[in-house]
């Protein structure tokens, strides 16, 4: 099956790696091309078997999985896969940092096989999996954090005011047909603006442009008002 989705499968407990190969294996369209049970394991086997997905466990011994997250997101090579962080810890903390450290999705691991599997696709499609209650957990995190939501990069420059309007209602979890709903424009249209918004901020993905849209102040400068 060479057009499947290839995983990689990450997480330190056997019993968990092997659920996951099962469901996936199982699925049409995907298919395990490994699984790690460390860090360090998941970045070899992510340079040598060129995953589309990584479900990236975040406590692990050796190496945690933002560490791994952050190894594999920065590896050269023919682009790195989109790793897509499970948990079952709910916290800012594990949220905030497993996203700048590239990671294009959060899930906790008692989400419902079918969630996990919608995940794995939408991650590989390029797209965020970014529910809006992480959102607001990130946004009631940098309104912690004054120092950082004071500084606005020069990147954001480039931007027209419609494309600022649009970033920030991309970093309030908003889907395209949302954004096209309340800005009463076509999701053509949106589409088109967040592919701007990629190209202008570098942004591999939209849990990127998220990351860029707090660290740049932009949620607490006003932009509820869209």
């Amino acid at each position: 099956m060479s057009d499947a989705i290839r995983v990689l499968v990450v997480d330190d407990q056997a019993l968990i790696r092997g659920s996951f190969r099962v469901l996936i294996e199982t699925t049409p369209g995907l298919t395990v091309v490994g699984e790690a049970s460390t860090g360090l394991e998941a970045i070899e086997l992510a340079i040598s078997e060129s995953p589309d997905v990584v479900l990236m466990d975040i406590r692990m011994p050796v190496m945690d999985g933002i560490e791994a997250t952050r190894r594999i997101s920065t590896a050269a090579g023919g682009g790195p896969p989109h790793v897509l962080v499970l948990t079952t810890f709910d916290l800012d903390s594990y949220v905030y940092e497993a996203l700048r450290a590239g990671a294009s999705g959060f899930l906790l691991k008692d989400a419902p096989p079918p969630d996990l599997l919608a995940a794995i696709r939408i991650v590989a499609a390029g797209d965020a999996l970014l529910a809006p209650s992480v959102t607001r957990r990130l946004i009631a995190e940098f309104a912690r954090r004054p120092e950082t939501a004071r500084r606005r990069p020069a990147d954001l420059a480039s931007l027209t005011d419609r494309e600022i309007e649009v970033l920030g209602l991309v970093a309030r979890g908003l889907s395209n047909a949302e954004i096209a709903e309340r800005l009463v424009v076509s999701a053509a249209t949106v589409k088109t603006h967040v592919g701007h918004l990629l190209a202008k901020l570098e942004a591999r993905d939209r849990a990127q442009l998220v990351i860029a849209a707090y660290e740049s102040g932009l949620i607490s400068m006003g932009s509820d008002r869209a």
